[in-house]
This record gives C-alpha cells, sequence and structure tokens, in this order.
C-alpha cells in the first residue's frame, strides 16, 4: 500500500506541475508537425534525411521539456525554478486551463486531419496538367497506394551481354502487373528512362507518381539464370519484399508468375487471368530468347536496329511458329520500317498486316497484337472504326495501356472529338509522364481548341523531357505565333536544330511579319531539299499564307506520300483558311473523317 501511495503522490505532483498536461500536448503538436513537414517536404523536393532528422529533433526534445515542465513554472513575472515559487502564490492551475485549451484545439485539428485522410476521396491530380493545364512532371501529386514502376533490371552477367534479356524480364513483368484492374504502372517509355541511371528511388517514384519500385538483376549463364527482385516502398525506401531465384530458361515464366504473385500479394490486390497458363508461352526457350533480342533492337527504330529486329524476330517465329509474341514483335518491326521510309510504305505495312493478322489468330489475348493491328488501321488504312475497336480491345486486356491512350486520343483528334482526345491524352500522360511526344501530342490538341497558351506550355514540357528532339522548338513557335507573339515565335524557330522542320516553321512567322521575300526563300527552300517527306508542311504554309490552290496540290501529294501529317487535318489551325473551300469537304471524304 505504501507503494502504492508513493506513486499516487509523484503522479499527482506530476499533475500539479502541469508535466502530464504538457506531454500531451508535445505529442499533439510533433504528430502535427510531421504530417505539415511530409506535405512541405514534398513540395520543395527536399531529401529523405531531412525528415528523418525532424523526427529526431522532435523525439530528443521531448525528454528536455517534460524536464523543463518539471523544473520550471510559469509565474506573472516569467520562469521561476519550482522551488522558488510559495504554494499560494502557484498559478499552475490556471496554467493547466490553458493547456487543456491548446490540447483540444490541437486534438480538433489532429480529428480533422485523420477524418479528411480516411474518408474524404481524394481526386489523383492529373501529373499530364498543372496550372492553366500545363503538363509538368516535376508537379508535385499523390500517387495512388496501389501503384508500381518496374525499372528496368541491371545486367550483372559476366560478359555483361545480356543486356536484352534484363530488359526483356522487366517488360514482361511489367506487361503482367499491367494486366491487373486496380494497379496503376508506369508505362516502359517513362520507367526505362532510368535505364544505366544511379538513382534515388524516391526521386524516381516522385516522377513517376507511383508508390512502390520494382527493381532487380539479371546474372545469365548458357541456360541458367539467376533474378533477384525486390519491392520497394517510395515513402520511406523500405523493402516490403525480395527473392533471389537460380532457375534455367524453361522456368523463366514460373518466375515472372512467382515475382507478379508477391507484388499482388504485398500491395493486397488480386491476381486475374495473368498466369503464365493464359499467355503465350513458345515451346523452344531459344524462341523467346530471339523474341527478347528482336523487341530490343525495335525499340532503337535506326534503319540497322530495326533490319536486327526483323532478323530476331524471323528467326524466333522459325523455331516455334506459334509463339504470337514473335509475329506481333515482327509486325511492329516492319511498319516501322515502312513509317522510316526503310520500306516501301504498301509492301511494309501488307507485311506488317500480315504478321499482326497471324499474332491475333494465335493469340486473341495478345495486347502487343491488337496495338499492332490498331496503328495500321489508324495510319495506313484511315479505318477510324477499326483502329478504335483495337484500341478499345488492348484497354480491356490491360486497363491504362499507355500507348493505347495515346493512339486512341490522337484517333478522337483526328475525328475531331476534342474533349475526348484531351482527356484520354491527359490519361496516358499519368500512365508515361516522361514521354515527350504525349506532351506534344497534347499541345496540338490544345492548339486545335485555341487554349494556345496551355498548347505552348505542353510543347515547352517536351522541350525539357528531350531537348535534341526533332520539331520541339517549332511546336514552340507555332503556339507564340497564333498568340500573336510573332517576334518570340521567330526566335523559336530559328532555333530549331533539325533544318527540315525549321524551313517549315520560318515561312510562316516570316508571313505573319510581312516579310514576304524571306517567307518564300524559305518555302522554296523547303520544297527543294524535302517535298518528298514535308509535303504537308509545304501544304500547310501555303494554306496559311492564303493560297488554297498550291495548298490542295500539296495536300493530295502528301496523301499520296502516306504523309503522317495528314490525318491530323481537323487538328490544324494553319488549315482552317480551307474550311470553307469545296475542296476541304472532298478531301476530308476521301480520309474517311466527318465533315
Amino acid at each position: 500500500m505504501a507503494l502504492e501511495g508513493g506513486d499516487m503522490s509523484v503522479f499527482a505532483e506530476l499533475k500539479r506541475r502541469n508535466v502530464v498536461r504538457v506531454a500531451v500536448l508535445y505529442g499533439l503538436a510533433a504528430w502535427l508537425i510531421l504530417q505539415v513537414a511530409e506535405v512541405l517536404f514534398g513540395l520543395l523536393d527536399l531529401p529523405t534525411w531531412a525528415g528523418k532528422l525532424v523526427l529526431g529533433l522532435l523525439v530528443l526534445g521531448f525528454p528536455l521539456v517534460l524536464i523543463f515542465s518539471w523544473v520550471y513554472e510559469l509565474t506573472p513575472e516569467g520562469l521561476k525554478r519550482e522551488h522558488e515559487v510559495e504554494r499560494h502564490q502557484s498559478i499552475t492551475r490556471e496554467t493547466g486551463r490553458k493547456i487543456n485549451y491548446l490540447i483540444g484545439a490541437l486534438a480538433a485539428i489532429a480529428i480533422v486531419m485523420i477524418v479528411a485522410e480516411r474518408f474524404v476521396p481524394r481526386a489523383a491530380p492529373n501529373p499530364g496538367a498543372t496550372q492553366a493545364g500545363a503538363p509538368s512532371a516535376s508537379a508535385p501529386v499523390l500517387a495512388a497506394t496501389k501503384s508500381i514502376a518496374v525499372l528496368p533490371f541491371a545486367d550483372m552477367s559476366e560478359g555483361k551481354d545480356q543486356e536484352y534479356f534484363a530488359d526483356g524480364l522487366s517488360e514482361e513483368l511489367l506487361n503482367l502487373l499491367a494486366k491487373i484492374p486496380d494497379l496503376r504502372v508506369a508505362a516502359r517509355t517513362s520507367a526505362f528512362k532510368f535505364k544505366g541511371e544511379k538513382v534515388d528511388l524516391q526521386d524516381v517514384a516522385r516522377k513517376l507518381n507511383v508508390s512502390h519500385v520494382l527493381e532487380g538483376s539479371v546474372r545469365r549463364s548458357g541456360n541458367k539464370v539467376r533474378i533477384t527482385a525486390q519491392l520497394i516502398k517510395a515513402s520511406d525506401g523500405y523493402h516490403v519484399w525480395s527473392q533471389t531465384y537460380d532457375r534455367t530458361l524453361d522456368d523463366i515464366f514460373v518466375v515472372q508468375d512467382d515475382i507478379a504473385g508477391e507484388v499482388v500479394k504485398a500491395l493486397k490486390l488480386t491476381l486475374l487471368g495473368t498466369t503464365s497458363a493464359t499467355r503465350s508461352r513458345p515451346t523452344d526457350p531459344e524462341a523467346y530468347n530471339l523474341a527478347l533480342q528482336g523487341r530490343f533492337f525495335v525499340g532503337r527504330r535506326s534503319k540497322e536496329d530495326l533490319e536486327r529486329a526483323v532478323d530476331y524476330f524471323q528467326r524466333s517465329r522459325e523455331r516455334d511458329p506459334g509463339y504470337a509474341p514473335a509475329w506481333a514483335g515482327l509486325s511492329q518491326a516492319y511498319a516501322r520500317q515502312a513509317d522510316g521510309g526503310f520500306l516501301p510504305i504498301a509492301d511494309g505495312h501488307r507485311q506488317a498486316r500480315g504478321a499482326a493478322e497471324k499474332a491475333l489468330a494465335l493469340d486473341p489475348q495478345l495486347v502487343d497484337a491488337h496495338l499492332a493491328m490498331g496503328w495500321i488501321q489508324l495510319s495506313h488504312d484511315l479505318d477510324w472504326a477499326a483502329a478504335d475497336a483495337s484500341y478499345r480491345t488492348a484497354l480491356d486486356l490491360e486497363p491504362g495501356n499507355a500507348e493505347a491512350l495515346r493512339h486512341g486520343g490522337w484517333l478522337a483528334g483526328n475525328l475531331g472529338h476534342w474533349d475526348e482526345a484531351i482527356d484520354l491524352m491527359h490519361k496516358a500522360i499519368e500512365r508515361d509522364p516522361l514521354r515527350p511526344n504525349s506532351y506534344t501530342y497534347l499541345g496540338y490538341l490544345f492548339l486545335a481548341v485555341e487554349r494556345d497558351s496551355e498548347a505552348e506550355a505542353a510543347f515547352r514540357k517536351a522541350l525539357e523531357l528531350d531537348p535534341d528532339g526533332a520539331a520541339r522548338h517549332r511546336t514552340i513557335g507555332l503556339a507564340l505565333l497564333l498568340q500573336g507573339k510573332t517576334d518570340a515565335a521567330l526566335r523559336e524557330m530559328q532555333q530549331e536544330t533539325d533544318e527540315g522542320w525549321r524551313l517549315a516553321g520560318l515561312p510562316l512567322v516570316f508571313h505573319a511579319l510581312g516579310r514576304r521575300g524571306e517567307s518564300d526563300a524559305a518555302l522554296a527552300a523547303l520544297k527543294d531539299k524535302y517535298a518528298g517527306d514535308s509535303a504537308y508542311q509545304i501544304a500547310e504554309v501555303h494554306a496559311f499564307r492564303g493560297e488554297a490552290a498550291l495548298a490542295f496540290e500539296w495536300l493530295e501529294r502528301a496523301y499520296a506520300q502516306r504523309d503522317a501529317g495528314v490525318p491530323e487535318i481537323k487538328c490544324d489551325r494553319l488549315m482552317r483558311g480551307l474550311v470553307g473551300d469545296p475542296r476541304y469537304k472532298a478531301f476530308l471524304r476521301k480520309l474517311k473523317l466527318p465533315e
């Protein structure tokens, strides 16, 4: 009983000196400080250690505050040591009431924050739009809890010659996870931006707007492969799961399914219909290996790389004629050869169509096959309904597929469905925030609806992401020109590094400035050097200068050349002067576009 009475006496003294109240007040204040710091540090892009430093200081401060409140007492004359204050002169009771008010206020604030966090739906900010709709990959966004980026696995093989295999494994995992409806997966283009870089995973997660990152390494020797994978939570950098697999190439699909299953388990998702039993699998492991090499080279797009891609896909197809991904990859390679001018357009798309049809016949659930067919229908056939069906099927199979969203947005824009097109392009950017051409497409759509300052911001974002890309300054110059900022437009056009695009832009600005001779000279140079590649851009210049007959003449040439710009005519503000001409409606009918 004496011990209990002694404890009560000590506790009563702690209460009298307001030590207990100060402890509660400090705890609430510290919690609120941490919540505010988390938001501010994210906005200011401060490193992770800054948050840990604040937490450490708050923890160290707790005993110091308690000691201080025990030793000192607040009096009307200021702070005094507790033993120097006569008990009848003490105002600790009044001070305690004030502390109670503060505790109540902070508790109310904390409750409101907790309720808002738990029950109020939070619309995910669109990383494709910030102020005035301007895209920015650096804008702070709130990552969905169930979101992930699959970074390219590192090649740890002794000969450093398995980069294609490591990339292929990463892409297979990405595609596998992308089929899960409740999981948002960053697209390959953006995730692979960090390939070969020493990265801060939290910075990567912020740029890709994801909450988790999957990374790993591959060490391959002959038919044996060691795969290490680890899932990391971006908010604190902690490993959620990691595993090392020592397998043969024959077991690669089992390993992929195992990794995907562990990710799904960690994120509390449901994996439906994405196991190896429902995916195309080669009967010959070497067919898979060859297809991975083909996929590696098709992503590089040069004439030589595309030729190597075709060779690898053909060899994969020969090893295993029933392996659908090899046929889909071959279709993509043929189409890129045709689009790049490395094959006759008609021949290239004919071969691409045949390979895509074979892939679909072998595996109707293969997303890449639907994407390959959709591109042929969109860019070569001008069959808008069929292309739309292909992309919608791809999205049904893989919700949020960035390529399907991007091309679907381009298709909607060509048809004049501006709101739908802009919405789809924003969604593509959300999944693939570091792909510069998505911002370029978005910029053209903004121009179509006369949101010119937003178009300028989108074009500048594309330049930021890809400073050496063709037409980057020309597009900015075009947005400035349509805003009436002709001097600034001229400066941008003159900075364009690609000669063809520079010559396509200068005649427009010189005409707007009333410098007809210089406009004619630049246009003549464009025709002299690039008539075979830039017929549509030449038609744009004539239309902008009010030369309708010449504009239609060059539009016909562009149509014959299957110029990729032709289907975009309804989006094109430079062509608006032709709209009232009967020849314009006739041209739209030729393109199977609504009038």
